[in-house]
């Protein structure tokens, strides 16, 4: 079949049927297609949040991000802030509720509730949703002509909200990039982020399943990047949690991790306690000094990172040195960073178009006349916490009010 539209979104993610809502909600005369290649849309969306749809951020700020895009990113946030974004869903029937790390959910709790709220918009605003669809070729004459497996597609207008290469089994790929790339956009290839980090280390696979509550710093050049608090989960081969994600954004081959397993501890308060558990503990075995304060395998990935290899002794045989190296261990356990988990493990990517190549007021390309792109094809990244999704919707709402 062929069909004629006024303006074809390729993707039917968070950005793209925001982005078709917009269009709709400012001039209901326009013919609005959505092309997606899942056999439903949304797919993606439904997984955010663990389930939930953490959708935007009382914080959000550019600070929050990573990518070639601060000038457009700036721009798109002011349009857009954390509270016009809440009320432009209110106004599409979404109440949503706030928790006390400034987090925005719909109020169901339910990643499915935002993603009726923006089909029902679509369906009531007569958007044109085609599922199943596998792009073939995208070409631009005077306009622009979208080849699928099954259908031909005319359109003045082209908007790109194809996503990532995140989530692969959600539907995630590459193709945004090889579509921008033929029409002259330089495109940043896309590498997983918001990931656990693949490390090594000599106790790491003894302490596979458990999680402690701390801090971790990602070291550079022994310089901190960055630091994190939250729940570390240790893997066989990786450490992974939320914040370990948001470590994910500033990761390379060169970085260690530092682990802070008791970070409201001080070393000395630390070493002190270790004293008195020495007495206390005198003849327990020496994997016991940590009773009381660590889980057991962690204290002993700690004593044996600290050295302390016989486990058999009685506490009362750890000499003051060996504490205080266990203290520092407790306080600083290092791991080496080989790489970031995959595109299956990523929630998001790094990657996309360099934002100067965008018009922040419209969000049209400056490359191709009538070329619109938004969401996850751009390089923009956030850390976890709704950011991302924050800049989706955003970006989506201004490119569908400027077609």
């Amino acid at each position: 079949m062929k069909y004629r539209f006024d303006a074809v979104i390729i993707g039917a993610g968070a950005s793209g049927l925001m982005c078709a809502i917009a269009a709709k909600r400012k001039n209901p005369s326009l013919k609005i297609a959505i092309i997606e290649k899942n056999d439903r849309v949304g797919k993606k969306l439904l997984s955010t949040g663990n389930g939930r749809c953490n959708l935007t951020n009382e914080n959000v700020s550019v600070n929050r991000y990573v990518g070639s895009a601060d000038k457009l990113l700036s721009a798109v946030l002011k349009k857009y802030n954390t509270e016009m974004l809440v009320e432009y869903f209110k106004s599409l029937g979404l109440q949503t509720s706030k928790d006390s790390k400034g987090r925005y959910y719909p109020l169901s709790r339910q990643a499915s509730t935002v993603l009726d709220v923006l089909r029902f918009n679509c369906e009531e605003k007569g958007v044109n949703i085609f599922c199943g669809e596998t792009i073939k070729s995208v070409r631009k004459q005077k306009s622009y002509l979208i080849k699928t497996e099954q259908n031909e597609f005319e359109a003045d207008k082209l908007v790109i909200a194809a996503g990532s290469k995140a989530a692969p089994k959600l539907g995630g790929n590459g193709s945004a990039a090889d579509i921008l790339k033929n029409f002259g956009h330089r495109f940043t290839p896309f590498s997983p982020a918001l990931c656990p980090v693949k490390t090594r280390s000599d106790v790491l696979k003894s302490l596979k399943g458990l999680r402690a509550n701390g801090t971790v710093t990602l070291l550079r050049n022994n310089k901190a990047v960055r630091t994190e608090a939250g729940d570390i989960q240790f893997n066989e081969d990786n450490l992974s949690g939320i914040c370990v994600f948001n470590l994910s954004l500033f990761t390379s081959h060169d970085c260690f991790i530092a682990v802070d397993l008791l970070p409201d501890i001080s070393n000395t308060e630390l070493y002190n306690i270790l004293l008195s558990n020495k007495e206390r503990f005198s003849k327990q075995t020496a994997d016991n000094i940590f009773t009381g304060i660590l889980q057991k395998r962690l204290a002993q990935a700690v004593l044996k990172s600290a050295y302390v290899k016989d486990f058999s002794r009685p506490c009362s045989a750890l000499s003051d040195s060996e504490l205080k190296k266990a203290a520092d261990k407790a306080k600083q356990m290092i791991f080496a960073v080989t790489e970031n988990a995959g595109f299956d493990r990523a929630q998001a990517c790094k990657g996309g178009v360099a934002g100067e190549e965008i018009n922040p007021e419209t969000m049209q390309s400056n490359v191709t006349k009538n070329l619109y792109i938004c969401g996850e094809a751009i390089d923009v990244c956030g850390e976890c916490g709704g950011y991302n999704l924050h800049f989706a919707f955003a970006c989506g709402i201004i490119a569908g009010e400027n077609l």
